[in-house]
């Protein structure tokens, strides 16, 4: 007999354990207990930090002072300064490079991966370290080897005679610095593109292909016809996710220039923490961090729309 069909009186003299296991057993029990300690991370690390954003945001808050609400004036406010200007600038210039760079190599190696290769599981390991290694740490050798006084880029170029000496100013110069936290994004999520195009190539029946080639499909055309068609979902998720931390990047930056030199690589984050915490004004480093909300939730739309089209 069923534990479920027993009597009350005969349920209750079952040890604790074995009623403890029906009772996880029930699905009214067990559903509310897995998504109880989820619900509480997003409502205490994403939900009540977001709400007190959008609070500081509408008010003129400042460290030390009482504040009081004030609208959207620090949202208007926002662009009369030349610095928040260049830095909505930034963003969309560091995150559009960036995720551009990031989408053709990760398809390119992705698709080198995919084939036969001596050492195949050795390589994918060392594709995945810039993404396993922690971000500020990883940063700081970038920031020594773009250091003007010992740039390993600068030596290297030297000698192979690319460069003129003493080489450029990485982190000093404002072309030359946007250059550089470009190129440590890239590198840093550039292992997230190729490990998840790669699970799309390997999805992708054989099949397809064989079909392809006895049609007369050469190399090219199977890519073009088969191997994108079959990926633009999982593109569009990739994409997706890499605007996401892009646009929202902030340890690269602040490891690397701290936004400098002349607020030219500022991002938002960034931007932010200056305006909020070192300058102490809260309210108006509120409203900064809350500009990503629309931009990002227009990407998020814009692109679970395709995901849908795709799918459909």
């Amino acid at each position: 007999m069923a534990i479920g069909t027993l009597p009350v009186a005969a349920r209750a003299r079952l040890p604790w354990r074995t009623r403890l296991s029906e009772s996880l057993d029930r699905e009214t029990i067990l559903g509310p207990a897995f998504i109880t300690p989820a619900m509480l991370l997003i409502l205490l690390l994403v939900a009540y930090p977001f709400c007190m954003a959008l609070y500081f945001s509408l008010s003129n808050a400042f460290i030390g002072r009482p504040s009081s609400f004030v609208g959207i004036t620090n949202f208007v406010r926002l662009w009369d300064s030349d610095a928040f200007r260049q830095t909505f600038q930034n963003a969309f210039v560091f995150t559009s490079i960036a995720i551009a760079f990031k989408l053709v190599l990760g398809m390119s190696l992705s698709l080198i991966l995919n084939e036969q290769l001596w050492f195949k599981r050795l390589i994918r390991g060392v594709v995945l370290l810039p993404w396993v290694i922690p971000t500020a740490l990883s940063t700081l050798g970038w920031w020594w080897m773009f250091n003007s006084l010992y740039s390993v880029v600068n030596w290297t170029g030297i000698a192979l005679g690319i460069m003129d000496p003493p080489g450029p100013n990485w982190l000093g110069q404002k072309y030359y610095a946007m250059t550089a936290v470009i190129t440590v994004n890239i590198w840093r999520g550039l292992p997230f593109f190729v490990i998840t195009i790669l699970a799309g190539l390997v999805a992708i029946p054989k099949e397809l292909y064989e079909a392809a080639e006895s049609d007369g499909a050469g190399a090219w055309s199977r890519f073009w016809y088969v191997t994108l068609p079959m990926l633009k979902p999982v593109l569009a998720i990739v994409v997706l996710f890499s605007t996401i931390f892009t646009f929202s990047d902030f340890n690269i930056v602040y490891v690397l220039t701290h936004g400098g030199p002349i607020n030219s690589t500022h991002l938002f984050a960034t931007y932010s923490r200056m305006i909020g915490l070192e300058s102490g004004r809260i309210g108006e480093g509120a409203a900064i961090s809350l500009y990503l909300f629309p931009l990002l939730a227009f990407v998020v739309w814009f692109q679970l729309r395709f995901v849908r089209k795709q799918a459909y």
